[in-house]
């Protein structure tokens, strides 16, 4: 078993769409990014990446390489399950904590939980996503950006 952790924030930006677990949320801001700014997914990709000790997102897929720009991180999320499959590892359980002062994101977590599951090819019993507001604290509670952090736990196939 392999134990990896996972840290992505994103500042607010007006005029963006936001894009939380490969939903699109509505909202008056979205995230600045290269790729679409998808906090949960990066920091799941950095998770199950350093669960294998191969690296970061950022090594796998530069900001600087322009096929990135503006991608669905769902698809990045794929090819790092590729990487996983080819290590002859599975989910055995990810924890996901997204914080963020607005909006409220209880109404979508079962369907990032969903997305999830079907990028992970695992059970949405071995999927938590969790939402938290900081009250008022840090970047993510004053607005001016959301993070997420994710916990994975990898088994051998």
């Amino acid at each position: 078993m392999r134990i990896g952790h996972g840290y992505d924030v994103h500042r607010t930006e007006k005029d963006r769409k936001l894009v939380l677990g490969g939903i699109e949320i509505e909202s008056e801001f979205g995230l600045l990014g290269h790729s679409d700014a998808d906090v949960v997914l990066h920091a799941v990709i950095d998770a199950i990446l350093g669960a294998l000790a191969a690296g970061d997102i950022g090594q796998h897929f530069p900001d600087s390489d322009s096929q990135y720009k503006n991608i669905d991180s769902r698809i990045l999320l794929r090819k790092t399950v590729d990487i996983m499959d080819r290590a002859k590892m599975e989910i055995a359980n990810i924890d996901i904590t997204i914080a963020a002062a607005k909006p409220k994101l209880q109404p979508y977590l079962e369907d990032m939980r969903e997305n999830l599951r079907q990028d992970l090819h695992t059970s949405k019993k071995n999927i938590s996503v969790k939402a938290t507001t900081e009250e008022g604290l840090g970047v993510s509670g004053k607005g001016k950006g959301i993070a997420a952090t994710a916990v994975v736990l990898l088994k051998s196939i």
